[in-house]
């Protein structure tokens, strides 16, 4: 989680972060309090310790009259020593759990405040001109209808609502956009992976989700596992409690996997079609570096990212999100929203997070230091110190929603990518079914 000593040494920034994401400023001064505490614990534990060791010596020696009293202290003394150490217990207790409430330090530079409080970094690409085009563009599900390859009536019958079936053409158009995306990452290094969907609490929470209290994770409670909203998560916890070799550069995963949110606080919103359901497919990103390689790796990640709303012929701007529409274990966070012809406006089809140091510390995965020399010319034995992570999203199956509502024709046929006709055996254009 949080370094105790950069906070110890540095508070004003975290209060700084704190209120940037709009959030509990105290916090900050609670963690002190509770770390003061533990240290005056500790400090009395160890003096007492330090006496009870004496005194051990004293009763060696001891005869008769004197050893009895000073066996009835050492007996006083040892009551104090474990009511002192069961204290000084409650203590790291209680600053550990305010820690785990902590959200990251945010970087520099990060705009304060919600979700309508981004930046416009950027904006790519020209929307589509369907009023000089002369006819009026169709919402992603029914142009999919037309297609004959999705059914929303049968996917809420099999499962409820937001679940669905892709069929035909768009379930194929889904799987080529994945391994495009999968592609591009094998050519810049990735090693593919697929993940599991379901994992351990350990895992969940040290990732930076709030598993006692996040309304948008699925649990399966009988067997105490939680249902994966990312693979990020998973590819967090692939080297938990592990010390890395970094030397050779970051370590970079791409992570397949199926995705389950319960959407639980969007009642009302993004219902028609697949722009907001449980269950989506996603192409994940996930690297793990130096902490000084962490502002360079997240550059990339985003690079990469526009890169494949390039090819897919998108047009998108890049934001970057506010503090307060960060999540716990972001610093920073870059979206890249493309453009929904029929609903006028940017939507989120791809996020990429710098979580520094956060992910790591709470899930114990840090890198071994080279041996310096000490001042007498001899090696010193090699630390090890938290290495960094970041992840980004590559594909994910709400694109398809920009993909089909962009490349559509008057005649409700849509033009594939040219990306993603390799995958589809050569298709250019998927045509509506009779």
């Amino acid at each position: 989680m949080i370094d105790i000593n950069e906070l110890r040494a540095h508070p004003d920034l975290f209060r700084a972060s704190q209120k940037a994401r709009e959030a509990d400023e105290s916090l900050v001064d609670r963690i002190l309090d509770a770390d003061a505490q533990r240290r005056s614990a500790i400090t009395e534990f160890e003096n007492l310790r330090a006496e009870q060791n004496a005194f051990g010596k004293k009763v060696a020696k001891a005869q008769g009259e004197e050893k009895q009293e000073l066996l009835a202290q050492v007996k006083q003394l040892a009551a104090e020593v474990k009511a002192t150490q069961a204290t000084a217990d409650a203590a790291q207790q209680t600053q550990q759990a305010l820690l785990a409430q902590l959200p990251n330090l945010v970087e520099d530079g990060v705009p304060s405040g919600g979700e309508d409080d981004f930046t416009v970094l950027r904006t790519e690409g020209t929307p589509r001109d369907f009023e000089a085009e002369g006819f009026e563009p169709k919402d992603h599900l029914e142009i999919a209808e037309l297609l004959d390859g999705i059914d929303m009536e049968r996917g809420a019958k099999v499962s409820g609502s937001r679940f669905y079936f892709l069929k035909r053409d768009i379930a194929r158009l889904e799987n080529a956009l994945l391994l495009a995306a999968q592609d591009l990452a094998l050519d810049n290094g990735f090693i593919p992976m697929t993940t599991p969907n379901l994992v351990r609490p350990e895992v969940m929470s040290g990732t930076g989700f709030d598993v006692e209290h996040d309304d948008e994770i699925y649990r399966v409670e009988k067997d105490d596992l939680y249902l994966v909203g990312t693979s990020e998560v998973a590819l967090a916890g692939y080297h938990m409690d592990e010390i890395l070799d970094l030397s050779d550069g970051p370590l970079r995963y791409a992570g397949w996997s199926s995705c389950y949110r319960r959407e639980a606080g969007s009642g009302g919103k993004d219902t028609r079609g697949i722009i907001r359901v449980h269950q989506f497919n996603k192409l994940e990103m996930f690297v793990y570096c130096t902490q000084d390689q962490a502002p360079a790796e997240h550059a990339r990640l985003l690079a990469w990212e526009e890169q494949m709303l390039q090819a897919c012929g998108l047009s998108y701007r890049v934001i970057d999100t506010a503090a307060g529409d960060l999540g716990t274990s972001a610093a920073r966070k870059f979206d890249c929203e493309a453009w929904v012809p029929t609903q006028g406006r940017y939507r989120e089809l791809t996020s990429t997070s710098n979580c520094t140091t956060y992910q790591a510390r709470r899930l114990n995965i840090r890198e071994r230091l080279p041996e310096t020399t000490g001042a007498d010319g001899k090696p010193k034995k090699a630390g090890t110190r938290a290495v960094a992570t970041l992840n980004g999203t590559l594909a994910t199956t709400r694109w398809l929603v920009a993909i089909l509502e962009t490349h559509q024709q008057q005649d409700g046929s849509v033009v594939i990518p040219e990306i993603l006709r390799p995958y589809m055996r050569g298709q250019d254009v998927m045509v509506p079914v009779n």
